[in-house]
């Protein structure tokens, strides 16, 4: 029977045509795990004046409290320049901030260096974003790492690889898929895949090659479904999405041990499988959820750092909360479900094309059928005109 192997595979980079670069902030600051703190560092800078103020912000080639900017699609920051604004902050999102972590952003084009404003056109709550995973271009492998796709249904702002929004326009408008690939697949399968059916099945097999992130595609109707399966599951851990998943048996951690208002260690011990946060305990956390890496860094240990890292004093970044907000006990709590659940589905995921796929679609065969190569429109965003957009000083942006 032949089977596909990932060198005869297409890209994600032509099935998923349309990407944008991952948004750069230039400054630390705009981003935190507490939004009351957010809040709290704006307050600050507009306190500070002159020289002060500068200073505070942390100045860029990019970006100076001189910079005129409009404001970010959908959202209600200032578009007057920050070294004379004076207006209240821009209430914070929730955005995926690094792998398996959401933090909050206050959504000010100001602040940020490069927003990638095409993000935010097309975000609302029925899109779906994928992100290529450090590392996930250059042909790592699996190990104990998460997979080379992360989804979510935020805002990315995470260093990594580039970003594919699944729908081209909101309203889950025009899938960024390549045209004519559906039609293709149904002919094969007997029936058409939905644009979330092929974001979860790309989710399940994508695999590293030095050619970029490659999706092996099937004909065989109980492989397909198989690899959904997998995919929505994938999905839906990452998006957090609906109710809260469990252990298997029905197992959740717990906090055993209160956790001090200031923890300053993480530590791990195997043997009763429990996370210590100084003299806090939780558990149970199976090993799986420890050794899960993204860009070869523990996720839990990388999450426990980013809310417990002081800041430079007489920086913004120094105004953080004085306690350990129950927020993040509640997230951390989910954090390990997720990750251990990730982590069994690898050996399922390694299954789908572990020896090969049969009955494979191949570039060629994509190529016959006229769904490769793509138009070049296709890898560039979509007019989104659908609301006015404020410039800089208030002007009306010209789009």
């Amino acid at each position: 029977m032949p089977c596909v192997t990932h060198d005869d595979a297409p890209l994600l980079a032509d099935l998923m045509p349309w990407s944008v670069a991952p948004p750069r902030l230039g400054r630390g600051w705009p981003a935190a795990p507490d939004p009351a703190c957010l809040k709290a560092r704006w307050d600050a800078l507009m306190k500070a004046t002159g020289e002060d103020r500068e200073a505070l912000f942390q100045s860029t080639r990019a970006r100076t409290p001189h910079s005129a900017v409009g404001r970010l699609p959908g959202r209600d920051g200032g578009t007057e320049r920050l070294a004379r604004a004076s207006g209240p902050c821009a209430e914070p999102v929730r955005v995926l901030y690094a792998p398996f972590d959401e933090q909050w952003l206050i959504p000010d084009q100001r602040l940020i260096d490069a927003a990638r404003p095409e993000l935010w056109r097309v975000a609302d709550e029925r899109q779906v974003f994928v992100v290529e995973a450090q590392g996930a271009r250059d042909g790592a492998a699996d190990g104990d790492a998460g997979p080379p796709l992360l989804a979510t249904s935020l805002p990315p702002v995470l260093r990594a690889g580039r970003v594919r929004p699944l729908y081209r326009r909101p309203g889950a408008a025009e899938p960024n898929l390549a045209l004519g690939l559906t039609g293709h697949l149904a002919a094969r399968l007997g029936h058409a895949p939905s644009p979330v059916d092929v974001l979860a099945w790309t989710t399940a097999v994508a695999r590293p090659t030095p050619a970029g992130l490659a999706v092996p595609l099937t004909g065989d109707v109980d492989a397909w479904e198989r690899g959904v399966a997998v995919g929505r599951r994938m999905l839906w851990l990452m998006r957090r999405d609906g109710e809260r998943p469990k252990l298997p048996g029905g197992r959740r951690p717990y906090v055993r041990a209160p956790l001090p208002s200031r923890p300053l260690t993480v530590r791990y011990d195997r043997d009763e499988e429990a996370l210590l946060l100084d003299e806090g305990r939780v558990s149970p956390v199976p090993p799986e959820a420890w050794e899960f890496e993204a860009g070869g860094v523990r996720v839990l240990e990388q999450w426990f750092a980013a809310r417990t890292e002081a800041g430079e004093p007489g920086t913004l970044a120094a105004i953080r909360p004085v306690a350990w907000p129950q927020a993040w006990t509640s997230e951390l709590l989910e954090l390990v479900t997720v990750l251990t659940l990730l982590a069994e589905l690898r050996a399922e995921r390694v299954a789908l094309t572990s020896p090969g796929l049969p009955r494979p679609i191949t570039p060629a065969e994509l190529r016959e059928a006229g769904v490769l190569p793509v138009p070049s429109a296709a890898r560039r965003p979509a007019s989104v005109l659908d609301a006015q957009e404020e410039g800089p000083e208030g002007q009306l942006a010209l789009l």
